[in-house]
């Protein structure tokens, strides 16, 4: 009995340390709609990730579910192991952008990796998005 008890007051499963599906994330950005979700304590979940493999990574870019609203994002900080030069994060915070990769908010509160700099150059230019905004709104770079 004692073993059935004991069971109930810990977490067993092991914790995911990847950026998946329905995994929630904080909003970083002083955007309207993100900080009326963090303050009513539901956060945006992702929905969609815009990769080949699924899984979120420093400066992908993501579909999330926030007020019963689909946005799009920026994964600017991660939880997981990263690569080298890459510094972990105490929270997934995410960046909210409209269509054309202009941010929704005006100012980024948390500093942002300083490679994601240059990881988000080159992708402006493939793909034709401008997240050149993005990184001009932040204030500060780690």
């Amino acid at each position: 009995m004692f073993s059935n008890l004991a069971s109930r007051f810990f977490h067993t499963t092991s914790t995911s340390s990847q950026l998946i599906k329905l995994t929630r994330l904080r909003v970083v950005d002083n955007s309207e709609i993100g900080k009326q979700a963090m303050l009513e304590g539901k956060p945006p979940r992702i929905i969609h990730i815009y990769n080949k493999s699924g899984v979120g990574y420093l400066g992908n870019k993501v579909l999330v579910a926030i007020k019963g609203e689909k946005k799009k994002g920026v994964i600017v900080g991660c939880k997981k192991h990263q690569i080298p030069r890459a510094p972990k994060f105490d929270s997934n915070n995410v960046v909210l952008i409209d269509d054309s990769g202009t941010p929704l908010g005006n100012r980024i509160h948390v500093p942002i990796p300083l490679m994601l700099r240059t990881m988000l150059k080159e992708r402006s230019y493939k793909k034709g998005t401008d997240y050149t905004k993005l990184l001009a709104i932040a204030t500060r770079f780690v």
